[in-house]
């Protein structure tokens, strides 16, 4: 870590300051700190457990014995979202990149959760380590989740729909495979009930599809700025514009996430070596990554009967 200088000098295509070093370095690494992340991953583990055992039809708080009832939904959904955190996390410090622990985020809901996420202390250094970090998550969640959706369905019924009113969960195209591998064409008036564990695997096809939105910072804006540079920020507005017409003619919800990546913002920041081109396993881990994206993306995840 001996720097010797800063260079007082911009280049035009990078916004960053370029410096001699190794700029993975850039942020001095600071001593872990693991309180506030076990917390978080244990209150999470108590709220994902509530909601399981909601789902399973008890009321944890006239019957909270019965809570136990939640844990096969909260053990399946809080590893698919571990995978896929701890995915970014250890190439991240494979690379030398100064970055903390997965925090979760525990919330009263039908899933007990709003995900979880790690921060990056310091930049990227090239395209290739920007790749290596951005895909990793998804593929890794992705490869923890295919599994635990076919235990999952294995556990599911096919039922002949009674009642009117409800949520119809939507189908990605993987989805929609696995579903007529597993079941064959399912009868008019029928539909898939999905057993908890395969609910969790439904929510990490969704949380999948939702980080690989090429736009700005997610992990597919990472995937698309590391494959097309600067093209990324045309891509991202082309992706807003269509998530602006899925809300309109679909799902409303994509209004407001929408709404939430315009002002989180559509560019994506250069890496520090900016000039440094990808080599072709890379790009074939894109384009890869770009089609898990496109095999899990659900354009109405919520619908009523």
């Amino acid at each position: 870590m001996n720097f010797r200088e800063f260079w007082p000098f911009r280049k035009k295509e990078s916004p960053y300051l370029v410096w001699e070093g190794d700029p993975a370095f850039a942020v001095p690494p600071r001593k872990p700190r693991i309180f506030w992340n076990v917390v978080l991953f244990f209150l999470t583990l108590i709220t994902t457990m509530l909601a399981g055992a909601l789902q399973e039809g008890v009321n944890p708080f006239a019957h909270p014995a019965q809570i136990y009832r939640g844990i096969p939904f909260a053990l399946a959904l809080m590893g698919i979202l571990l995978a896929h955190e701890l995915g970014h996390y250890l190439v991240a410090r494979k690379h030398g990149v100064n970055v903390t622990l997965p925090y979760f985020i525990p919330a009263p809901s039908f899933i007990g959760t709003f995900g979880a996420f790690i921060k990056m202390r310091s930049p990227a250094r090239d395209r290739r380590m920007l790749m290596d970090i951005g895909a990793a998550g998804p593929l890794v969640g992705i490869m923890v989740c295919v599994p635990i959706l076919l235990l999952g369905l294995s556990f599911s019924e096919v039922k002949k729909i009674e009642v009117q009113t409800g949520i119809r969960l939507g189908d990605s195209l993987l989805l929609w495979l696995i579903n007529h591998w597993l079941f064959g064409e399912i009868p008019a008036g029928h539909d898939v009930f999905l057993h908890p564990v395969g609910f969790a695997g439904w929510i990490g096809l969704l949380v999948t599809s939702l980080n690989l939105l090429p736009i700005g910072q997610l992990d597919g804006g990472h995937v698309v700025y590391a494959l097309m540079g600067e093209k990324q920020n045309k891509t991202s507005k082309i992706v807003f514009a269509g998530l602006l017409t899925l809300g309109v003619l679909g799902w409303e919800g994509w209004l407001f996430w929408a709404f939430l990546l315009w002002i989180l913002g559509f560019r994506h920041p250069p890496p520090l070596e900016w000039w440094v081109p990808l080599d072709l396993k890379r790009k074939v881990l894109g384009w890869v990554t770009l089609a898990v994206f496109v095999l899990t993306f659900i354009p109405v995840p919520f619908s009523g009967f």
